[in-house]
């Protein structure tokens, strides 16, 4: 049987479906600020100074890591100029210290020439792959990019009790844990779960 991809309901490119997102997004998960935090606690435990975001989408994680980071460097990478163009907007002058890149992560060639990071987090974007079969894949290539040392933060929905009914665009709390395995990652940590997200630490 031949799988295929998850549509998507909106097209994030274009700026009215990207700002509707914005503004509904905290609106409707305003628990995503633990998650954040979370995200802040585990790169100020080390020497977090090259960040890179995937699916950084309109600012939220960014302007909240840069704000409570004041050393690190970011690169916020997202298919979507519209998506890097509200970003902007939120950052104002933190943008100073962020590198925008407009990549797809569902092509093979985005990790061209982005250099190597100490820290790279993902929020609520993997599943843009439009299916979990992709995952083990990205998350080899995000290995790739890691510096020696470095650490990967990456938190999505999950399906199952609690979390979506779609598994075929979302993976179990066990496949999320599995797929890091499969990609190499030695240490695969459970960091927060909560309200449909989980959030691992891959290592």
């Amino acid at each position: 049987m031949l799988l295929q991809d998850v549509p998507s309901p909106i097209d994030l490119t274009r700026m009215e479906d990207a700002r509707e997102w914005a503004d509904q997004a905290m609106v409707k998960r305003p628990w995503r600020t633990e998650f954040f935090a979370e995200f802040a606690r585990v790169l100020d435990e080390g020497e977090a100074l090259q960040v890179l975001e995937l699916g950084s989408g309109p600012g939220f994680l960014a302007h909240h890591l840069l704000t409570a980071l004041p050393q690190i460097r970011y690169t916020a990478l997202d298919v979507s100029a519209a998506m890097h163009a509200l970003a902007a907007e939120r950052l104002g002058d933190l943008q100073s210290r962020v590198r925008f890149v407009e990549r797809n992560f569902r092509e093979l060639s985005w990790v061209d020439g982005l250099g190597s990071f100490d820290h790279i987090v993902t929020h609520q974007a993997v599943h843009e792959l439009r299916h979990k079969r992709y995952t083990p894949m990205l998350h080899e290539q995000v290995r790739a990019l890691l510096a020696p040392g470095g650490r990967y933060l990456v938190c999505d929905h999950f399906a199952g009790p609690g979390g979506m009914k779609n598994d075929q665009l979302y993976m179990t709390i066990d496949e999320q844990r599995d797929a890091l395995q499969r990609a190499g990652f030695v240490r695969v940590e459970p960091v927060l779960l909560k309200r449909g997200l989980m959030m691992y630490l891959a290592s």
